[in-house]
């Protein structure tokens, strides 16, 4: 019994090692571009893949013909959305550290633009990912895309007002 449990876990663990070799690198492009961290430095993505990839690991067995890309990519997506809008609303506005095109955007932006253009993922698809209807994934994809190619302009240093010197 125990020796067919072995077999049967390290099939297991072989499966997921090729999976994640296929899918590792697609994936941990979609996290980089979510957290809008720069590619050769995003702890924050990594962190986030690690926890989609744990997650679809210990449902591994269960997934019964389910594409392990696809949970993966939904959990990532649900994980990132549960704590990327916190944090944005608590800072109060975008976050300042992120750079790149997407650097603009709300989370929830990037996020519907992430799997919407890169990941290609239909809109209703993406709608009941986020309990959204239709139509707003709809226009938060046009709101973000026209963002993305018309960026607004950079605000100006500012420079201190000098004072004339009484006469």
């Amino acid at each position: 019994m125990r020796a067919r449990h072995a077999g049967q876990d390290a099939r297991r663990a072989k499966d997921f090692e090729a999976f994640v070799a296929g899918a590792g690198g697609r994936l941990t492009q979609t996290a980089t571009l979510l957290t809008g961290e720069p590619s050769d430095d995003n702890p924050r993505a990594r962190r986030l893949l690690t926890h989609a990839l744990a997650h679809t690991y210990a449902c591994w067995d269960r997934l019964r013909g389910e594409d392990p890309y696809d949970h993966a990519r939904r959990h990532l997506a649900v994980r990132f959305a549960g704590t990327a809008w916190h944090r944005y609303a608590a800072l109060g506005g975008p976050r300042r550290h992120l750079t790149g095109p997407l650097a603009g955007l709300t989370p929830r932006e990037r996020l519907v633009l992430v799997l919407r253009l890169y990941e290609g993922v239909g809109e209703e698809q993406v709608a009941a990912l986020l309990g959204l209807p239709t139509e707003r994934v709809h226009t938060i994809c046009d709101r973000a895309t026209a963002t993305v190619l018309h960026p607004p302009p950079a605000p100006s240093p500012r420079t201190p007002a000098t004072k004339a010197a009484p006469t």
